[in-house]
């Protein structure tokens, strides 16, 4: 049982009576049994608890720094009025707004209550109970209660670079000569044939067609299609460091997400592997229009892992995945320790069956502080930490392998970019 601030105004009301009235053990009497009487009869007066239903969603999606309302519906199902409050209890993480509510309920009567939540970084966040404090109708006394009604919020990935993603698909159109002019694009895919014209290659004549024609036929290309892309996310404790507003891992997700949209506009199909000491996340064989979605679900709830990566089990588990030649996109850092003890041992066998990408985010904070020779000792630092990455870029690119570097806010339309090149020449 609860009790509310009116029984502590009738109770000191009924101080002040035994005090100038009838200060005497009748009038002390007197006044407890009616206040006990009061507060017996709110309470027997009082909507039964169970008799208050709950539902909502099982699980709502948006996505992270974004606003969105969830709704929980209440419905009495008892023949009395149920009046109270309400708390729709969620983890601070979530900062609910507007969580506390007024009932006041008829008899078969359902309401829906809305509190907002706006989530700062990805995950799910599992709601908490709901509390209901039901007072009767004098607002003296009442019960309160806790239910459990099961939802989850599900934080996205923000994805900020999608809006580079229209312009790169408009790019990828034009290549593949499907632009409002019509121009044909560049590639390794045979498309169609076309009448020649002064400035074409003499080398695109297609002689055995001209031949059956009247008009001296150009063969006309396209960029590769259906080809298989798979993106590596390191999630050991290299991804943990922070750069910018975020972590490694926050920067490498929005241009995973950027380059899976446009490779699934290109005709790709998409596999993505979060992968530390363990498998975190998995997305197979995806493309289309349901890649993206994909994606984001697969990646919200994909976090840094202090652990040291298992290169060794990440290459086993890529090679099983990729059965045929594939762009292998692998995000992840370019320290010594990163390359010489993880990169190196493994890359000569993935790069044999596959083409490879390396993508790594570069720290802006590093690369002023090169340039920042007020503080000498934290300018040479800097610069030894760009040496390294110069080296290990090097290294890499000696092996066959592209590699990008960039900031966290270039990093997306970087690797956007370097994808349409590959597209284009047919490296892919």
């Amino acid at each position: 049982m609860v009790v509310t601030g009116r029984l502590a105004i009738a109770a000191g009301v009924a101080a002040l009576f035994v005090t100038f009235v009838l200060p005497s053990w009748v009038g002390l009497l007197a006044a407890t049994a009616v206040l006990a009487a009061l507060v017996i009869a709110d309470v027997l007066l009082l909507g039964s608890p169970g008799a208050l239903e709950f539902s909502r969603d099982p699980i709502t999606t948006v996505r992270s720094g974004r606003s969105i309302e969830v709704e929980l519906g209440a419905l009495n199902t008892g023949d009395r009025i149920l009046r109270g409050r309400l708390w729709d209890d969620w983890p601070a993480s979530t900062h609910a707004q507007r969580r506390a509510h007024t009932l006041k309920l008829p008899p078969n009567t359902r309401i829906r209550l809305h509190t907002e939540l706006t989530p700062e970084y990805r995950g799910d966040r599992i709601a908490g109970p709901v509390t209901v404090r039901l007072v009767g109708p004098l607002g003296m006394a009442g019960r309160q209660v806790r239910r459990e009604v099961p939802a989850r919020l599900r934080a996205l990935p923000p994805f900020r670079s999608e809006k580079l993603l229209a312009s790169k698909v408009k790019q990828l159109q034009q290549l593949e000569g499907r632009n409002t002019v019509n121009r044909r694009g560049q590639g390794t895919e045979f498309d169609s044939f076309r009448e020649y014209v002064a400035g074409d290659d003499v080398r695109t004549i297609d002689w055995r067609a001209t031949a059956r024609a009247n008009d001296v036929l150009v063969r006309t290309w396209r960029p590769e299609r259906n080809r298989h892309v798979v993106m590596l996310l390191d999630t050991g404790r290299v991804s943990a460091g922070r750069v910018g507003d975020g972590t490694r891992l926050d920067a490498t997700i929005e241009a995973a997400l950027l380059l899976g949209g446009l490779a699934a506009a290109g005709g790709d199909s998409v596999d993505l592997l979060a992968y530390d000491n363990s498998l975190r996340a998995e997305v197979r064989g995806i493309g289309g229009k349901r890649l993206q979605y994909k994606l984001m679900h697969a990646l919200a709830s994909v976090t840094p892992q202090l652990v040291d990566t298992d290169y060794q089990g990440l290459l086993r588990t890529t090679l099983q995945r990729a059965r045929r030649r594939s762009l292998v996109v692998w995000f992840t850092h370019l320290d010594a320790a990163t390359v010489q003890e993880g990169l190196l041992p493994v890359l000569p066998v993935l790069a044999e069956r596959h083409r490879v990408l390396i993508v790594a985010v570069t720290d802006p904070d590093v690369a002023a502080a090169a340039t920042h020779r007020v503080d000498l000792y934290a300018a040479a630092a800097a610069e030894n930490v760009l040496a390294e990455h110069a080296v290990a870029r090097e290294t890499l690119r000696r092996m066959g392998v592209r590699v990008i570097t960039e900031s966290p806010d270039r990093l997306p339309g970087a690797l956007a970019d370097e994808y349409l090149e590959l597209k284009q020449t047919g490296a892919m």
